[in-house]
């Protein structure tokens, strides 16, 4: 028998050609073994719960990288299409409008948007809400009564509250706060209380250690969100003995809610599994996680129970705010312009 050079030349693409489909199956089956990797600016420790329960439902496996809300969002504008994220979970929600607002998320599936109430998720179904965190003002229950306390966030601007409260102003946390304010009041009357926070507050690294600086005695009250001073009574509590909370309640700024927010990269190889991840993190599985753990922040799922000892969610009268509205630039720009951060 004879073969023909165009009979060679054919047999030879075809085995580059099996090859390549070789390869490339190799390639796309060595993905899927490797799981999905989650950038998370969350508690690492919710985080982790939420991955373990996942991988142990699923068998597939997670990879998290912890950092940080804005680190995160910035990082990932600039990763674009190369970014190796598959699923971006943050604490607030200004971080998740900032790299929406770039175009980087896939559309969330609808039976994972279906599970979250619309006050919880972002209005273009980009992204979605996976917990929650109520502001409060922590205060010195040794030193002040209840009709001592701040009818209102906007009070703290009063100088009669010079040198007797405080805040963790750089935090993502509180930005997200002043978001709220932002949005709720406009530019002026932030910047105005802005101004007077600088000259009003003291300012601490974190929301633990101001909550620390109430306990301690060295300020009167501080804004942070509520889970610290559960997080601490459930231990020993000796960070948080003379600590009780105030809610502010009837719409205030003060009241607002934080949304903690999750979506799938539109450049994840892995779509399938990263928004299966999602569906979880905001069904019953997740939201079960943030009822019976120590993380003691909201469950966000229609239906969902949170933790019995926190305030429930309907009670604490949060003002409404569109979570993708929150703007991280322009907050930034005001703190800044205010000598706060």
């Amino acid at each position: 028998m004879t073969f023909s050079i165009s009979h060679f030349t054919g047999a030879m693409a075809l085995a580059v050609g099996l090859a390549a489909t070789s390869l490339f199956s190799s390639a796309v089956n060595a993905a899927d073994a490797d799981g999905i990797v989650v950038y998370n600016a969350q508690h690492e420790s919710l985080a982790k719960a939420w991955a373990d329960g996942f991988t142990k439902e699923t068998g597939i496996k997670v990879t998290i990288r912890n950092g940080s809300d804005m680190q995160f969002a910035n990082q990932i504008i600039e990763e674009g299409a190369a970014s190796p994220a598959d699923v971006f979970l943050t604490e607030n929600s200004p971080a998740m409008a900032l790299v929406d607002a770039s175009g980087l998320f896939a559309p969330v599936n609808a039976d994972t948007l279906a599970q979250v109430p619309d006050t919880f998720k972002s209005a273009d179904g980009k992204w979605t809400g996976v917990a929650a965190r109520s502001t409060v003002f922590a205060y010195d229950k040794t030193k002040l009564k209840e009709s001592d306390l701040p009818k209102s966030l906007l009070d703290l601007a009063d100088p009669k509250w010079k040198g007797r409260w405080g805040a963790s102003p750089a935090g993502a946390d509180f930005q997200a706060i002043v978001s709220a304010l932002l949005e709720l009041k406009g530019e002026d009357a932030t910047a105005a209380w802005l101004k007077a926070l600088k000259a009003n507050a003291t300012p601490y690294k974190g929301n633990s250690v101001a909550m620390k600086a109430v306990n301690a005695g060295e300020v009167e009250g501080a804004v942070i969100y509520h889970y610290y001073w559960f997080g601490d009574q459930a231990k020993t509590g000796e960070n948080s003995k003379n600590v009780a909370l105030h809610y502010f309640k009837h719409q205030d700024p003060g009241a607002f809610v934080s949304i903690s927010g999750g979506g799938v990269l539109a450049s994840s190889q892995h779509q399938k599994d990263a928004q299966a991840f999602l569906k979880w993190v905001t069904g019953q599985g997740g939201q079960t996680v943030l009822r019976d753990g120590d993380s003691f922040e909201y469950a966000v799922g229609n239906g969902a129970q949170s933790n019995p000892k926190l305030t429930p969610l309907a009670d604490l009268q949060a003002p409404k705010v569109e979570p993708s509205k929150l703007n991280s630039k322009k907050v930034t720009d005001l703190m800044t312009a205010a000598g706060i951060i």
